[in-house]
């Protein structure tokens, strides 16, 4: 009698086949959720639904009372932050926003405007040149903190902001490109 275990096949049953392909929908759900959170505009999709993207920067800044009581989406870098008994103002230099909602790197500006919080903010955290997005519903004006040219500021009641994280400098930044790039080699991040 001889011993060929060559010839015996498992075959998974209805049960191990049905498991499996269970848990690879489960991994590729999972995977589609973390890649969409990573793709996901700045401001909350309930919030975005009700802001009035018709009225750009220029036309807020040109008649304020037209747009008293809309929600609006802009963004920029932050001049000063203010605290006080009642929360907190943003002075924000105007920036064109990206398809994610975050500000250009750009010269190019529409002006400022000013964000009021209804809570307390870390004047160190939302310091100046970082970059912020404000769902925000159109109040009025507001009279420029430190002085100014005189010319009012459109103010908006903060619905909802992004405070985006301090980008890197561009060298500190890994080249991934370079094969031979290696911080903590010997010669130091830059090879010489």
């Amino acid at each position: 009698m001889s011993n060929d275990r060559s010839s015996v096949t498992l075959v998974p049953g209805p049960a191990q086949t049905r498991e499996a392909a269970m848990h690879i929908l489960s991994l590729l759900i999972a995977g589609t959720v973390l890649l969409l959170q990573g793709c996901s505009y700045a401001i909350s999709p309930d919030v975005a639904r009700t802001a009035d993207r018709t009225i750009t920067f220029n036309k807020l800044q040109a008649d304020p009372p037209s747009s008293k009581g809309k929600t609006v989406i802009v963004g920029g870098l932050i001049a000063q932050t203010k605290n006080v008994k009642t929360g907190t103002f943003i002075e924000v230099v105007q920036k064109e926003l990206d398809y994610w909602g975050r500000p250009r790197h750009t010269d190019r500006t529409g002006g400022r405007f000013i964000v009021f919080q209804p809570r307390y903010l870390d004047i160190l955290v939302f310091s100046p040149g970082r970059e912020i997005t404000v769902a925000g519903e159109v109040t009025g004006t507001e009279e420029p903190s430190l002085g100014g040219s005189g010319a009012a500021y459109v103010l908006l009641n903060a619905r909802e902001i992004k405070l985006w994280p301090p980008e890197k400098p561009s060298w500190e930044k890994p080249q991934f490109l370079d094969p031979l790039y290696d911080p903590n080699s010997p010669q130091g991040k830059y090879g010489y």
